[in-house]
């Protein structure tokens, strides 16, 4: 019998920081669970990300409530992932936005997103069942909007596929300061399994190019100055080459997924080991990585059943060679 997912086990109680990366600005952080933004206006405040359930979303809104009063006018999210949309119902905003693509891949395959994840992430779905439902925007945008709170101007952009095909980043000019959702990562593992590892260094290039003095990344620490954003972004691209080259190289030559497990953990145990959800994104990272090298441009849709599977056969290849 395959052993659970790495995440299964992880049921400890995570330390929350509340860090402001600008003025009026916050990151919502949690040792490696996904992270939260928020921005204060002069009238209402801008949330980005929403947490996988509202009771996790409590968590958020209280920290909020300990630096202004003011009403939360504006929800952002992302992706479509579970963990980051579906405690939407928590902040009662006047507009959830996506990008159009993101929108898309919650009618696609949010509902197996949602079904994949519950098994993978016990801790996280706690008091799941608030969850309303599936969680869709009530605006959607294809390369940019500009939203006003008050005088503050935020700029949500869609720069490039990385983590998904629809990922949309949050640019504050008058701190010059991100949100960048899953496309950056600081000392966590990226999870790659609806990724386009292909799109993912022009897109982290993009983000470069704005030159942020500060970012939220999707999970890890908040990025605080131009040289810890550059650490974490060089990381961000490291990561992504270190899985995908081994895997395709593999593909080339006409071996299989087992073969590709093998390669992409001998690249990327010595450097990344250690980072948070590591050994959960793994058979996820090797998987898409084997796909896109072999011609797979659009992301097979993760089912609990074909998670179960994967995750069985990749388990058994290692126990063959450990």
């Amino acid at each position: 019998m395959a052993k659970a997912f790495a995440s299964a086990a992880d049921m400890d109680d995570k330390t929350i920081s509340f860090t402001p990366i600008g003025e009026d600005l916050y990151a919502f952080t949690a040792q490696g669970d996904p992270n939260t933004g928020v921005i204060i206006g002069d009238e209402s405040v801008m949330i980005v990300e929403a947490q996988a359930t509202p009771r996790l979303a409590r968590k958020v809104i209280d920290c909020v409530r300990s630096v202004t009063d003011k009403p939360i006018s504006h929800l952002v999210l992302t992706h479509y992932h579970a963990v980051r949309v579906l405690g939407a119902s928590a902040y009662d905003a006047r507009e959830i936005i996506m990008s159009d693509v993101a929108a898309a891949m919650v009618e696609e395959r949010g509902q197996e997103d949602w079904n994949s994840e519950f098994d993978r992430f016990p801790r996280l779905f706690q008091g799941h069942e608030e969850i309303p439902g599936l969680t869709r925007p009530t605006l959607t945008f294809s390369d940019r909007m500009t939203v006003y709170l008050g005088k503050r101007r935020v700029d949500i952009m869609h720069l490039g596929r990385a983590h998904t095909a629809g990922d949309a980043v949050i640019w504050v000019p008058d701190q010059e300061v991100m949100f960048t959702g899953d496309i950056v990562e600081y000392r966590s593992a990226c999870y790659c399994g609806d990724g386009h590892f292909g799109d993912w260094p022009d897109t982290l290039a993009a983000i470069a190019a704005f030159q942020p003095q500060s970012v939220a990344p999707g999970r890890g620490d908040a990025l605080i100055g131009p040289e810890m954003v550059s650490k974490a972004l060089s990381s961000t691209a490291d990561f992504v080459a270190s899985t995908y080259q081994p895997a395709a190289r593999v593909a080339a030559r006409g071996g299989g997924l087992k073969e590709a497990w093998q390669a992409v953990r001998a690249a990327c145990d010595p450097k990344f080991s250690d980072y948070a959800i590591y050994e959960h994104c793994l058979p996820f990272n090797v998987a898409r990585a084997f796909d896109e090298a072999r011609g797979i441009d659009t992301p097979r849709v993760w089912t609990a059943q074909r998670d179960k599977e994967m995750w069985a056969a990749l388990q058994a290849s290692q126990e063959t060679t450990s």
